[in-house]
């Protein structure tokens, strides 16, 4: 067995806690010529935000729309505030700090995510998430997503492994927690490359992880990939079996933030199985449970 999110969750507050996906910026290193101009090979129009709110005026607008979409299925009053789409640490520092404050001011917001790049975290930034610790906790999630260079490179993630250590080593230093993301089933990665992604961040000093499934997302370039047979998507079966061999090399202590995903159903190419999220986590769950 492993900690689940929500069992962490449930022991630190008490109850089930909600997490609420939010937009700030609009763009990344990735995209505006910085690093790069066509951004990660999988990533799409929306930067991996398809379940985000829509970017307005206020971040507390945002916070009320999805509160109320969340009521309409629970009683939920405690809640993440999780910025999602694109590199979310990737703007002026006066705008980050309004927007991060706006956030973590919000009563029933209990933690501060924010998803990020390990590049784009300048000592500003350090500073202002040093601050806004001391008023909730905040949490960075780093898109690691492979620890292979010839992978990192095909996938176009325009930063060097040592990159992703800094970034954890900076953000330990101020007492921010760490999760980082990586993907499973991206193009000609084994089963043991894979396994060895996952060994490398539960000892590079991340809290916690987040094993995503390779999606092919309409509009990407790895669509492109996919449809001209370079590659194939893992079934269920092969992803599960990868799957319990990550969590097997993870320290029992690290919080697990997911065990696989789901695209959006209108962008979705492969694997079409992932769209149906309650049979996955059912079978990957009693599979996980079998001695």
């Amino acid at each position: 067995m492993y900690t689940s999110l929500n069992d962490y969750l449930k022991k630190e507050y008490g109850t089930k806690v909600y997490k609420l996906a939010l937009s700030a910026v609009s763009t990344c290193p990735n995209r505006d010529g910085t690093v790069g101009n066509r951004g990660c090979i999988f990533c799409d129009a929306l930067g991996s935000g398809s379940f985000a709110e829509p970017m307005c005026d206020s971040v507390t607008s945002q916070i009320e729309h999805a509160k109320q979409r969340i009521k309409a299925k629970t009683k939920a009053d405690k809640f993440i505030a999780y910025f999602q789409s694109f590199t979310n640490t990737y703007a002026p520092i006066d705008y980050l700090e309004k927007v991060f404050f706006e956030a973590i001011m919000y009563p029933q917001v209990v933690v501060l995510s924010i998803a990020t790049r390990p590049d784009c975290l300048s000592p500003e930034v350090l500073n202002l998430l040093k601050k806004l610790n001391k008023i909730k906790p905040v949490w960075v999630e780093l898109g690691l997503q492979t620890i292979h260079q010839n992978t990192a490179d095909y996938i176009r993630r325009g930063y060097e492994l040592s990159i992703y250590d800094k970034a954890v080593s900076d953000l330990n230093a101020i007492g921010i927690k760490v999760i980082t993301h990586m993907i499973i089933g991206l193009p000609q990665e084994t089963p043991e490359m894979i396994t060895a992604t996952a060994d490398y961040i539960g000892k590079s000093g991340a809290w916690g992880i987040k094993l995503q499934l390779l999606h092919v997302l309409k509009g990407t370039d790895l669509e492109k990939e996919y449809n001209e047979g370079k590659f194939e998507c893992l079934t269920l079966e092969k992803y599960t079996e990868i799957l319990k061999e990550c969590l097997a090399v993870l320290p029992p202590q690290m919080v697990i933030h997911r065990i696989t995903g789901d695209g959006d159903k209108k962008s979705l190419v492969a694997p079409l199985w992932s769209a149906d999220k309650k049979r996955v986590l059912n079978y990957i769950n009693n599979k996980l449970n079998t001695k």
